[in-house]
């Protein structure tokens, strides 16, 4: 009896261990390339599509994480994807119903965007045509349909300074509900902590 009891607890044990090994992992260091630059753009998603009850919330999830990155002062936000290091792409949660897409309202011919002791004025153009590459589609202007989503904000980075950024995979990504919502603005603040955590990792480095 007492051998079937030290085999039974040695097993537990052998389960035990992949559980500890994962606890004792370093999360996942963000690349070289990420913590040295300097210049993003922040960009509401091309797939996003606007709530007919809220059709101005990616509009204004787009301004808020810029004042959030101006406010930080580690970044400089950039106009298009050619001068800038890193392309943030957001899109608000909507429930399941009618959307949106390519809501003329995502357009910005004029920024005028100020927080964080600076300022920036410039022009934009609805989605620059330099973040993804549809098919050849192009945009075929406002559309309505229905949209099966998720109530959760979407927070994405991709390297910047390359053809179709949004057509490679980001290099960082949080989700989570009203993460896009001032004041807080969870998600910016995620990323600031991703940061932070990763440089602190890349100086313990023998």
């Amino acid at each position: 009896m007492p051998r079937r009891i030290s085999i039974v607890f040695f097993f537990f044990l052998l389960l035990l261990v992949p559980q500890v090994e994962a606890k004792n992992k370093k999360k996942q260091l963000l690349p070289d390339d990420v913590l040295q630059a300097r210049r993003v753009l922040v960009v509401i998603h091309p797939d996003a599509g606007e709530a007919l009850t809220n059709p101005m919330a990616n509009r204004t999830a787009q301004d808020e994480v810029e004042r959030a990155i101006m406010k930080w002062g580690r970044f400089d936000l950039a106009l298009d994807a050619q001068t800038a290091d890193l392309v943030i792409a957001v899109r608000k949660g909507n429930k399941s119903g009618p959307v949106i897409s390519h809501s003329p309202v995502d357009d910005r011919p004029v920024i005028f965007q100020t927080g964080g002791g600076g300022a920036r004025v410039g022009e934009q153009q609805g989605h620059p045509p330099d973040l993804t590459n549809p098919g050849g589609l192009g945009n075929s202007g406002p559309q309505l349909g229905t949209q099966i989503g998720s109530s959760e904000d979407t927070f994405e980075v991709y390297r910047g300074g390359v053809e179709d950024p949004l057509d490679t995979s980001p290099v960082w990504r949080y989700i989570a509900k009203d993460s896009l919502n001032a004041p807080q603005v969870g998600a910016v603040e995620k990323f600031r902590k991703a940061i932070e955590e990763s440089e602190k990792q890349h100086q313990q480095k023998p």
